[in-house]
């Protein structure tokens, strides 16, 4: 038999982390025997345990190792990391590590190093000269770029749930439902805005068109003048319908304030467009005193970056929209590293987009009328989202009127 000897520590019980390493090496096929296991008697303390997994084939050990990684689990033996070097732009070897978006670390020459700017679905560059280690996408990878191989040498630290009551962001919370207690979630969520913004973090929206659609454009945009939002995602459409209801009063041509059809309005968004296009860019047309209201105009006017990533069907798009999808995606970069919370709102694929691309430890929550968008952002690693299933429109004016409070 094939065996090594892996260690979990911290809040292992509470977080499920020790039943779940234990449910990863049986249905893998593979055997453990608890060799130690301490557990902390305080609400403060924590439990360590040490476990001797085994199986038949080194390659399969190596497959169940690599599970229990995701999940905090960390090779007692240290070793240090092995490195393999490109061969060639975007290529990397056959052994590469491909990382979570939990807290790593890697052990390279005699210490404990942490990888910078962590993200899901990268990998794990090393620069030598200044001893440091940080997270690449394969699109970005370049020839003799030093890449961590195979799994010695790493140490992954997943959110944890501590005993005792957290709020709203207790790791794990219960399955998404839409049957949740919406205005207690609500007051918890304003509370950490407002505990976020004094100790001077950031937040960040991801919005989706629907927050025009459903009359909801004043709240977000009173929310930026209001110093709760420092940074927007979001895709044309957002910024467009926006800017046309600042213009003409529709967002797609239906009137925002009465739901009714406009003649012609079926024209405005292109009109919206054709007009921003004119000046040059969004921040022209505010400087320009043709943009006077809306989401798009406090961004300008309280300089609060934004980030429109295009998507194939886009109309125009509007001037200040990125069309290249790798350059859309190191735009946010730039900011997901440097935020506290973000909240989702309305959005399918940037949601995922921005959950793909966030460290574990940012505070999150996905607000959408459709259950398949928070359960997709948590099928694909971002675990740690809160969800709440309602209507954008309802959810807003709340959540403006507990900040107010």
């Amino acid at each position: 038999m094939n065996m090594r000897e892996v260690e979990l520590s911290g809040h292992i019980i509470d977080s499920l982390i020790l039943p779940k390493t234990m449910d990863i090496i049986m249905d893998m096929g593979g055997d453990f025997k608890i060799l130690e296991f301490e557990v902390g008697k305080k609400k403060t303390d924590t439990s360590h345990a040490r476990i001797l997994v085994s199986s038949e084939t080194p390659e399969h050990l190596n497959e169940i190792l690599d599970e229990l990684s995701e999940i905090g689990a960390a090779i007692a033996e240290i070793k240090e990391i092995k490195l393999v070097a490109s061969e060639k732009d975007r290529v990397l070897p056959s052994d590469f590590y491909s990382t979570t978006n939990h807290p790593t670390f890697v052990y390279y020459k005699d210490e404990w190093i942490e990888v910078e700017e962590i993200e899901m679905d990268c990998m794990i560059v090393i620069e030598p000269r200044d001893k440091k280690a940080f997270c690449k996408p394969i699109g970005r990878v370049e020839k003799d770029d030093l890449i961590v191989v195979g799994r010695e040498g790493i140490k992954v630290t997943p959110p944890e749930r501590p005993r005792g009551k957290q709020g709203v962001f207790e790791f794990m919370n219960s399955d998404v439902s839409s049957e949740k207690p919406l205005m207690s979630l609500i007051k918890k969520i304003a509370s950490e805005i407002k505990e976020i913004k004094q100790r001077g973090g950031k937040i960040a929206i991801v919005g989706g068109p629907a927050i025009v659609h459903t009359g909801s454009a004043p709240i977000i945009a009173q929310m930026i003048k209001e110093g709760y939002i420092d940074v927007i995602f979001a895709g044309n459409a957002m910024a467009t319908h926006d800017i046309e209801n600042a213009l003409y009063g529709t967002s797609l041509g239906i009137c925002v304030r009465s739901g009714e059809a406009v003649t012609r309005g079926h024209r405005h968004h292109i009109n919206a467009i054709n007009e921003i296009n004119k000046q040059g860019s969004i921040k022209d047309a505010v400087d320009n005193g043709v943009l006077k209201k809306g989401i798009m105009y406090e961004c300008v006017k309280n300089n609060v970056p934004f980030v429109l990533a295009g998507s194939i069907r886009d109309d125009g798009p509007l001037p200040d929209v990125i069309t290249d999808v790798i350059e859309a995606q190191d735009a946010m970069r730039i900011y997901a590293q440097d935020v506290d919370m973000v909240i989702m709102i309305a959005t399918m694929l940037h949601s995922i987009a921005t959950g793909n691309i966030l460290p574990s430890k940012v505070k999150s929550i996905c607000v959408d009328i459709n259950p398949a968008t928070v359960t997709k952002l948590a099928d694909r690693g971002s675990a740690q989202v809160v969800s709440i299933v309602t209507d954008v429109g309802a959810f807003l004016p709340i959540l403006l009127d507990e900040l107010k409070k």
